[in-house]
């Protein structure tokens, strides 16, 4: 066995002359261990709030959308774009067309993002299971089109979830001046009426603005024939969706951009990936200063234990190797703070999975989850056991060659 890491196991488990040295001993190690799990607490709660978010998208969100490079719409009847449909790995295909609209209810006007779905839209995404109301969804029928509405927009509008006046969607009509002698004329007008049910996706984004009609109401209002702005694909079971993303990618080429549904939502993920990395520098911080406690510890220790090492002189110990007893008594107090913290990181986290114990604080129904939602990813625990080992070890390797030089000359 090595001998300094022998010596320095001795001194942590052995009781010393000093009663405060254990005190400061079992401190240091308690701090480290707080330290290591918050930042076990902390980064597991971000990742359950990604998860519950990448959740609420999948309701919406295709598994892969394909847009335009350059522009806003493109054409369906593209050759590659209709290659796609022969790719064995496609499940379900659909085209899809979004733009700005105004639509007014009544007396209450907003403006709307319109967007134009097939009928297959169902198959492609979960949206049965985000739809409140007695009613269907459906899109269209031999007499009228239908719009099924966002929750907030219901109640911007005022709508209610099923409505009996239908809504009225103006958007100006492509290639034409405005006529300022009549306005009206410039612009195109259709009805769309309600099927009894709303979409909750509890994301503003969506339940403030959009509007799910189908594709053939879309391009009536906006004057296209076979122009699309996306094209969404659900992928067969089975398969890997960033092969099939790959695959696709080089059949399309450069002018067209596929996403997968992360980087759809780019601009939120990046946001709590953001936020995560400053809650993981600040605990670091944290971490950082309990080690300080871990120097103290070892500066009493080196006073505690100076006979202890006289007698190791006259054996023919060096100032390296009592250097290096103490430095291994520093490392092994930020271990046991390490491990500790993690296992008490890990069963709190199992603790709130399981039971919610700490909640949001909101009424209930106020948000979306009750309790504070919890992932635990295990690349954050060796990420977190790296971080806490690398500062432990960092941060007692000059203060203790510099002590055991100062207090422990001959």
């Amino acid at each position: 066995m090595n001998f300094p890491f022998y010596i320095a196991k001795r001194y942590l488990f052995s009781k010393k002359k000093h009663n405060a040295i254990n005190i400061v001993s079992g401190i240091s190690v308690c701090g480290v261990a707080l330290a290591t799990l918050a930042l076990v607490c902390t980064l597991s709660v971000f990742n359950g709030f990604q998860d519950m978010v990448a959740s609420l998208f999948t309701a919406f969100d295709p598994e892969l959308k394909i847009t335009v490079q350059e522009g806003k719409i493109f054409d369906s009847q593209n050759e590659r774009i209709q290659l796609l449909r022969t790719i064995p790995e496609v499940a379900v295909f659909t085209e899809t067309l979004e733009e700005n609209a105004m639509v007014q209810y009544k007396d209450r006007q907003v403006m709307a993002v319109i967007k134009g779905v097939q009928d297959n839209f169902v198959q492609l995404t979960a949206i049965d299971s985000i739809l409140y109301g007695t009613g269907d969804f459906v899109l269209h029928d031999s007499i009228v089109e239908y719009g099924v509405m966002g929750i907030e927009l219901v109640s911007t509008l005022g709508t209610g979830i099923q409505f009996v006046d239908p809504l009225q969607v103006y958007a100006p009509k492509r290639n034409m001046k405005i006529n300022m002698a009549n306005p009206a004329s410039s612009f195109n007008m259709e009805y769309l009426y309600s099927p009894g049910t709303v979409f909750v996706v509890n994301q503003q984004k969506y339940d403030s603005q959009y509007i799910l009609t189908s594709l053939a109401f879309a391009r009536r209002l906006f004057d296209y024939k076979s122009e699309v702005s996306a094209i969404e694909l659900k992928i067969k079971s089975g398969y890997n969706i960033s092969s099939v993303k790959s695959k696709i990618e080089k059949l399309l080429g450069s002018s067209f951009v596929v996403q997968d549904r992360f980087q759809q939502q780019a601009d939120v993920f990046r946001i709590m990936e953001i936020e995560k990395l400053i809650s993981y520098v600040f605990l670091t911080f944290i971490l950082v200063i309990a080690c300080f406690n871990v120097i103290g510890s070892l500066s009493m220790l080196i006073l505690d234990k100076k006979e202890d090492v006289l007698t190791l002189r006259y054996m023919g110990a060096d100032n390296r190797l009592v250097s290096r007893i103490f430095l291994f008594e520093g490392r092994m107090i930020s271990v046991c703070g390490a491990l500790i913290g993690i296992v008490l990181g890990l069963i709190l986290c199992f603790i709130q999975q399981r039971f919610g114990i700490i909640s949001l604080g909101g009424t209930n129904g106020s948000f979306v989850v009750d309790a504070y939602p919890v992932s635990v990813h295990f690349s954050d625990i060796f990420l977190i056991f790296v971080t806490v080992i690398a500062v432990g070890f960092l941060s007692v390797w000059y203060p203790v060659r510099y002590l055991s030089k100062k207090l422990l000359q001959k």
